[in-house]
């Protein structure tokens, strides 16, 4: 028989997200997925991992055939070292079939490559294997992300009512039942909600004031009213280790008009970047639609110099990224971005940040569709959220 194809992707698919995506069996310990076809007929995926996950494979995974490292052990014997023995078992598996050369995907680890090698078979890196199809989400990852989204909204909604019904005291501080509203608070009410949801949460942001200026800063300290307030939240369903991902900005009583000013770009921001999603669009271009709107609006586009005041005010980050089984994944929409494809799940998250008063976010997540997209998210878009 001549081997025609040989490809190889391996690892622990609780770890690795592609091999997860391609298998759809969630196990915490090493794995080597195989697949290979002759000159003549159907390719054959092959999944090698411990004997006593294999009924369970069986029953799950989404290859033709599953075996364990004894069935392909090498003359020379197979290692204690779990993932040392699935490497030598990929080697022999491979050997046993007469492949010389075998495509591997960019997270293959240098392990597998090694005992590979050894066997005389020789390793190429294909470096866009499984980035493409991860991005053309099906329609059962378009559901798990559907939902995890709306668990992410669930909670969003009432973070934000949370900071908007609090009490002020005389120097603008917010209480919650007489205790100090703090960033550590709310984040930690954020993760008891996630938690009772089935969701794990990485840390959220809540950044208040001054502090919200830096994007991807997390927030601490004391949360005052008359202060935009950007809640970021963004976590994984523990069942099927899709994630959400959602931005508002919440302001405690009276609303500063600079506020209002930057919230009203933001808005028109998203909502134009969103209408300019749609197959062969590129993430460039839907960039410049954000770049567009946010200089109409009077603001640049560019991270502060050191001959900016305090006032200054622009967006310093690109419009969006794409999400899946992690949190950003291809594509970006952003500077060079590439052309999107039905099935790409993006978020659309334009913001402004002064480091005079904070910073205004707001993110949506869309499905890209045949025709445009759809919007994941029913959550108001508003500063004020007093229930």
């Amino acid at each position: 028989m001549t081997i025609i194809h040989a490809r190889i992707m391996a690892g622990i698919p609780a770890l690795n997200a592609a091999l997860y995506r391609r298998i759809r069996f969630l196990v915490g310990d090493p794995v080597v997925l195989v697949e290979i076809g002759p000159e003549s007929g159907a390719i054959v995926s092959t999944l090698i991992l411990r004997d006593i996950e294999l009924d369970r494979a069986r029953a799950k995974a989404r290859v033709d055939k599953v075996a364990c490292p004894e069935d392909f052990e090498p003359a020379s014997g197979l290692s204690g070292d779990r993932e040392t023995a699935t490497a030598q078992a990929a080697a022999e598996c491979l050997t046993r079939h007469g492949v010389q050369s075998v495509v591997a995907d960019r997270t293959l680890p240098l392990i597998f490559a090694e005992f590979l090698q050894r066997s005389g078979i020789e390793v190429c890196c294909d470096v866009d294997w499984g980035v493409i199809e991860r991005r053309q989400k099906d329609d059962q990852e378009i559901a798990a992300i559907e939902k995890a989204q709306n668990v992410t909204e669930q909670v969003m909604r009432q973070a934000c009512e949370a900071v908007a019904n609090a009490q002020a005291g005389l120097d603008g501080a917010l209480y919650i039942n007489d205790e100090p509203l703090t960033s550590e608070r709310l984040r930690t009410l954020i993760d008891r909600w996630l938690i009772d949801l089935a969701f794990t949460n990485p840390e959220s942001i809540v950044a208040g004031g001054p502090m919200g200026a830096d994007c991807h800063e997390h927030g601490h300290g004391q949360l005052y009213t008359e202060q935009p307030i950007i809640i970021d939240i963004f976590p994984r369903d523990k069942s099927t280790l899709y994630n959400g991902d959602c931005t508002r900005t919440v302001v405690h009583g009276r609303i500063p008009e600079i506020v209002h000013r930057m919230h009203a770009a933001v808005l028109a921001a998203k909502i134009a970047a969103t209408n300019a999603v749609k197959p062969g669009v590129t993430g460039h271009a839907v960039h410049q639609v954000t770049t567009e709107t946010m200089r109409k609006h009077g603001y640049a586009m560019r991270l502060p110099g050191p001959d900016d005041d305090a006032r200054y005010t622009a967006m310093t980050h690109g419009t969006g990224h794409g999400l899946g089984l992690e949190v950003h994944e291809p594509p970006l929409l952003a500077d060079g971005g590439v052309e999107l494809v039905v099935g790409d799940v993006v978020t659309i998250e334009p913001g402004l940040y002064c480091r005079a008063v904070g910073g205004v976010r707001l993110e949506d997540m869309v499905v890209v569709t045949v025709d445009g997209c759809r919007n994941l998210n029913r959550l108001p878009t508003g500063l004020d959220w007093r229930s």
